[in-house]
């Protein structure tokens, strides 16, 4: 069987979680099934739409080129252009079946596009990127507002202040678009009140004027791909039960947490000294470190190290702001890791704090520190919860709030047997290999037209 999996980037420039895991799961389910990646990838140097493709370890990936060269908000979720290039990834795969990780970069009609060459689809759900267009962590970073519902009229202000918008901004302004940032920055410093050239510059972008009924379109298109796709796997319930309020048919989605490369158990913890707390993933603002960072400043500095694993490249203004709140405190910033580095990582660990300020769905942090024997702290949202089984299994605390997470860690940093105690009850992890058996039975099922239908 010939599996195409859809995401909207992928290794080895992008090291988030979904793309780890969409490569692990390619990875597993070789040789029995033929898994393929259908990937964008944002390169100024290269023509929009343009497709390419190449080899990660194994896996064939096929890459186009989106540099969010679009005349319209409506081409963002559906472009001609880019359709062009699907269609010939389709045409030259002939998959049996379309794997949909994330269709943020590609298109709404992805399975529309597959459907109408008789293909099939399955979906993963990671994040909310099916309704939300900002980036799927429905958060207004600019209102520091997390949403619990979705506001059209909201949604409408936030798009225009994400990247996404800066990037379709850029290639309408073409050369002039770095000149006009620069004199934004230095009018918002030079007079804060002021409207702001940079904002002015957005809005030379027709999606500068977004209105509700645009994001009302997109929903729609959203709501289209519920209708289309076979079946959908939430790997949290938290994330499950957020998707039926949305609008997915609850018969079209299975409960199902990822499966995980086996790693190294570290044996017990503490091991003397000051206790490491640590964070692994992507230095950005909606993973919260910042948050940590400032609880750790309420800590007594000789009881703990703090270590930050994650890419300092990757948003470096953020990594800026991190280090200037971070001095005089005991923290490191590691950088970022191989795969290879993993188990080294979390042996170094006595306890992973997950900051996060949107509602995850199911962090593959938390389960390799489950692996790892490291004891978790997360912040209570979304299926963070779920994974630590409403704080039976870890810690929670109040999300956005120093002062609570301080308070748990205050609590671990002054009797360190208390990590040994909870790394004791860490529950199993599910392997990669059980979830590649899963998901074979689940190709199977679909292709035969019973994708509904939940094996017993």
């Amino acid at each position: 069987m010939r599996v195409l999996h859809a995401i909207h980037d992928f290794l080895p420039r992008h090291r988030a979680g979904s793309e780890i895991y969409a490569f692990d799961l390619c990875s597993a389910l070789l040789p029995r099934v033929d898994a393929q990646v259908l990937c964008a990838e944002y390169d100024p140097t290269r023509a929009h739409g343009t497709v390419s493709t190449r080899s990660w370890k194994g896996v064939a990936v096929h890459e186009v080129v989106n540099n969010w060269a679009f005349a319209s908000f409506s081409e963002s979720w559906a472009s001609p252009t880019l359709h062009r290039a699907f269609e010939a990834v389709l045409d030259t795969v002939r998959p049996d079946l379309l794997h949909i990780h994330n269709l943020l970069n590609l298109s709404l009609e992805l399975p529309l596009l597959a459907k109408r060459r008789g293909v099939r689809s399955v979906a993963t759900l990671h994040d909310y990127t099916l309704v939300c267009p900002s980036g799927g962590q429905r958060v207004h970073a600019a209102e520091d507002h997390v949403c619990t519902s979705i506001d059209s009229a909201r949604c409408a202000r936030c798009f225009p202040q994400s990247p996404f918008h800066g990037q379709m901004a850029a290639h309408a302004a073409g050369p002039l678009w770095p000149v006009l940032v620069r004199l934004g920055r230095v009018a918002r410093r030079v007079a804060p009140r002021a409207t702001g050239l940079l904002e002015r510059a957005h809005r030379l972008h027709p999606a500068g004027g977004l209105t509700p009924a645009d994001i009302d379109a997109r929903l729609s298109a959203a709501h289209a791909v519920f209708d289309t796709v076979e079946l959908f796997v939430a790997p949290s319930p938290a994330l499950g039960s957020e998707y039926v309020k949305l609008g997915l048919p609850g018969d079209r989605l299975e409960v199902s947490d990822y499966g995980f490369p086996s790693l190294a158990h570290q044996g017990p913890v503490p091991r003397g000294g000051p206790v490491r707390i640590g964070f692994v993933g992507t230095l950005s603002e909606h993973k919260g470190v910042a948050v940590l960072v400032e609880a750790c400043r309420q800590l007594p500095v000789d009881r703990y190290r703090l270590i930050l694993n994650g890419s300092l490249g990757t948003f470096p203004a953020y990594v800026a702001q991190l280090k200037t709140a971070a001095r005089g405190l005991p923290v490191e910033f590691r950088g970022g890791f191989t795969p290879e580095d993993k188990a080294r990582v979390y042996g170094e660990l006595d306890v992973l704090v997950v900051p996060s300020l949107w509602p995850e769905n199911s962090p593959l942090v938390i389960h390799e520190a489950f692996q790892a024997g490291v004891p978790v702290v997360g912040a209570a949202m979304g299926g963070i919860v779920d994974l630590l089984d409403h704080g039976k299994v870890g810690p929670l605390y109040e999300a956005r709030s120093p002062s609570s997470l301080a308070g748990v860690l205050r609590e671990l940093v002054g009797s360190p047997p208390r990590l040994a105690v909870l790394a004791a009850g860490l529950p199993k992890v599910k392997s990669l290999r059980e979830d590649a058996r899963g998901w074979e039975a689940r190709y199977a099922r679909a292709v035969a037209g019973k994708a509904r239908e939940v094996a017993s």
